[in-house]
């Protein structure tokens, strides 16, 4: 009888809300707290990208004042509903806007500014449904999964990592100077690549079940989830082939851990395979759009530990910490 009363009061108060919003707007009050109550309507279609669209031009013509708009009033919208469907197009359209900006927009900015005065918080996330007849915690539990995996998009890096300049080197001097550049540029290789490894992860916690599984709006929002997860794999893939090209030229501190992120990986990559299968099952995305995961073998894990052995005895005899390069036979067989 409670749950059903809480059930009541939120669909009320949703309603409500959506209603005062439409009758401001037909009165000439399009703001953005009522941009937002519209694009956040608790049925069951998919965000309208018209809603993406308004806000991103209102943030092109107003500037800061009305980002700084939209964060008060989407932490307003997100912090107090209890209507798993508003939250979920709350996190669908922070995660759009966040995806049609760039790395260092103001918006992201005022993001991490209104999370690191508390005025918002997406881990750990507090939402709780009440609007649904049965199985709340399914729903809850994906919001708060989503809610984590954008909190942590928000702390990554940028991605968009450079392309390598072609150099050439006429003396030995420079040639040491180059290989200084390139082991800065597998430092921050290796700061990059855990970043990924954890979205990924965040990624595959966004497993909706039961029958939130079976929501429309659920599926939009894993649509978006797992096409994010295919440029974090591809990234990730292509970002430790260079790193492990370099392995022997880096110092064994740098080596210890880019075997870390590897060993890691083999396991990662077995899970992600199993989440990607099931999301087909499921309808997320089209069969086509899904990228080959490239299993790591046991065999290759085990050669490069023994490599990072026998670097270990080496660095203890000689106190080189790897600054010479094993002969290409010894590469070659690895």
């Amino acid at each position: 009888m409670q749950r059903r009363l809480r059930q009541v009061c939120t669909a009320v108060k949703e309603h409500s809300v959506v209603n005062y919003a439409k009758i401001a707007t037909i009165g000439g009050f399009s703001n953005v707290d009522n941009l937002i109550v519209r694009a956040t309507h608790p049925n069951d279609m998919p965000l309208q990208e018209k809603h993406v669209h308004q806000l991103l031009k209102l943030f092109s013509i107003s500037g800061h004042s009305s980002i700084r708009a939209f964060s008060l009033s989407f932490t307003r919208r997100f912090g107090r509903t209890h209507c798993w469907r508003v939250a979920l197009k709350c996190l669908i359209l922070l995660h759009r806007l966040l995806r049609s900006v760039p790395h260092n927009s103001p918006f992201r900015s005022e993001l991490l500014w209104i999370r690191t005065n508390g005025l918002i918080s997406l881990y750990p996330c507090r939402f709780s449904d009440d609007s649904s007849i049965s199985s709340p915690d399914y729903y809850t539990l994906f919001v708060r999964s989503y809610a984590h995996l954008i909190d942590e998009a928000l702390n990554c890096s940028d991605f968009e990592l450079e392309e390598d300049k072609k150099q050439s080197f006429i003396d030995e001097e420079e040639e040491e100077m180059g290989l200084a550049e390139k082991m800065k540029e597998m430092g921050r290789k290796l700061e990059i690549l855990p970043q990924l490894q954890s979205l990924i992860d965040r990624v595959m916690e966004c497993r909706p079940n039961g029958s939130a599984a079976r929501s429309f709006v659920v599926k939009s929002a894993m649509k978006y989830i797992i096409r994010d997860s295919f440029f974090c794999y591809d990234t990730f893939r292509k970002e430790i082939v260079v790193v492990l090209d370099n392995l022997f030229r880096m110092p064994y501190s740098s080596c210890t851990a880019a075997f870390g992120i590897y060993k890691k990986a083999s396991q990662q990559f077995e899970e992600l395979g199993e989440f990607y299968d099931r999301c087909k099952e499921l309808g997320f995305c089209g069969y086509y759009e899904y990228p080959l995961i490239e299993r790591i073998p046991f065999l290759q894990i085990q050669a490069l530990e023994s490599f990072l052995n026998g670097m270990w005895q080496f660095t203890d005899d000689s106190s080189s910490y790897g600054s010479s390069p094993l002969p290409e036979t010894e590469v070659s067989e690895i």
